[in-house]
């Protein structure tokens, strides 16, 4: 018979093994050390002194260091085309050339109004109230040429050409307001006896002169724009960005026609504008990418972005290019939010790319292109020389962070203090030291005080 003391005595509320003796149902306990390694869930092993890289990963795309678009300024065609889609151009380099007639007709306006005006040498009136009548007209004359500059100067497309003619206007206006305040003082010295009409007269010529060179070089600098120059060194491509699709039908429709290059191509036909081919304002011509340095844009999760900062060294994975990794660094993290695609928030992170390698040949990765995407691992935290224990050794217990230690041969629950924590190893702070033995799998299938094989 079997003693049934001795059974008892042996009994523990765990998982046990169901033994058939004498027909007699015997229960034993199930341990390490009970059943061989196929059949025992618990895996042992030892922390470690090592070191710990915690990554943060985060979605990205390559980017350029810049990318100019010149469109053209105003309504016209493309007289010439200098530039060839994949050539490296320098900056100031002329890329193309726009023909636009009315532009050069004002010019030409604008040149035979200052050969035709006054010299500014001193005119004799028959009196002041003649003299009077004439600075009116001439102030009248005046107000309605700088109208009219400051209209074709908001017609130019590109806008720094046109902060460029605007504030040129508005000089030119400034300059000749003070000519005229200047003739209107020598008026009342004349009318005060202190000075001559013919000085007056010589002031107020000399402010007409100046408003028309003015003109002039207005109309001659909206010339000069449509010479387009590479803002930028880098790489021609003929047109603008790619779009997707959504493009303004307003824009597409100015001037009673679709512009070539501006997304009215057929189907199969290159969509750049030719020699000879019509362009209105803002039609963009040709696109310089400087891709000198190349760089990345990555959205971090408001949950990790308090752990990147500038200096954090990453690894880079390019759809483009599989197994081959990049080095990056971050160079700076923007301080607004953006939502992200799944709705939540996130920050950009910007990153300079230095050259791949493929790491099992040691090969030279391809060079990239910007807008490729890219899985981004920043290494934002890093411990050297730390008391290390495998990631699933860690379990939580009550809300706590938990390692189950073998101590005096038996199982252990130890509180523990996480620091620098990676994908396979995390960093015990305090709890555990360097060479004991934990616990590292089938956490679950064990109880304190049960004895450790």
């Amino acid at each position: 018979m079997v003693d049934r003391a001795r059974v008892a005595a042996v009994y523990r509320a765990r998982s046990r093994a169901v033994i058939i003796a004498a027909g007699v149902l015997v229960l034993l306990p199930l341990t390490a050390a009970s059943c061989d390694d196929q059949e025992n869930p618990v895996r042992l092993g030892n922390a470690e002194v090592g070191t710990v890289d915690e990554i943060v990963e985060a979605p990205g795309a390559v980017t350029a260091r810049t990318a100019a678009t010149l469109t053209a300024p105003a309504a016209g065609t493309l007289r010439e085309l200098y530039a060839e889609p994949g050539q490296q151009v320098r900056k100031g380099d002329v890329l193309a050339v726009i023909d636009s007639p009315e532009l050069t007709r004002r010019r030409d306006a604008a040149r035979d109004a200052v050969e035709k005006a006054p010299s500014g040498s001193g005119v004799s009136v028959g009196g002041t109230a003649e003299f009077t009548a004439v600075r009116h007209r001439t102030d009248k004359q005046a107000a309605d040429a700088f109208e009219q500059a400051r209209a074709a100067a908001k017609k130019i497309a590109d806008p720094q050409v046109r902060k460029a003619l605007t504030d040129q206007v508005d000089a030119a206006e400034r300059n000749y307001e003070t000519a005229s305040d200047a003739s209107a003082a020598a008026l009342r010295s004349v009318q005060r006896g202190v000075n001559s009409l013919s000085r007056a007269m010589g002031t107020l010529s000399a402010a007409q002169r100046l408003q028309a060179e003015q003109a002039y070089e207005l109309a001659d600098a909206a010339v000069e724009a449509l010479t387009l120059k590479a803002p930028v060194a880098g790489v021609v491509q003929l047109g603008g960005p790619a779009q997707s699709g959504g493009s303004s039908l307003a824009g597409l429709l100015e001037g009673g026609q679709v512009p070539t290059g501006s997304g009215g191509a057929a189907p199969g036909v290159d969509a750049a504008v030719p020699e000879g081919g019509y362009v209105a304002a803002g039609t963009p011509v040709v696109t310089v990418v400087d891709t000198a340095r190349l760089g990345l844009s990555a959205e971090v999760d408001e949950t990790d972005v308090l752990l990147v900062e500038a200096g954090v060294a990453a690894d880079i994975e390019l759809d483009a290019a599989p197994g081959a990794l990049y080095p990056a660094t971050v160079k700076a993290v923007d301080l607004l939010p953006t939502t992200s695609a799944r709705g939540g928030v996130s920050y950009k992170v910007r990153l300079e790319l230095g050259e791949g390698s493929y790491p099992d040949s040691g090969e030279a990765a391809p060079n990239p292109r910007p807008g490729m995407s890219a899985v981004i691992r920043l290494k934002v935290r890093q411990a050297t020389s730390a008391v290390t224990v495998p990631a699933s050794a860690v379990v939580s217990t009550d809300g706590r962070d938990t390692v189950w230690a073998v101590r005096d041969g038996r199982y252990t629950a130890v509180p523990v203090r996480l620091g620098v924590q990676g994908e396979d190893t995390v960093q015990i702070v305090s709890g555990v030291g360097a060479g004991e033995r934990v616990v590292v799998a089938g956490a679950d299938q064990v109880a304190a005080g049960d004895e450790a094989p």
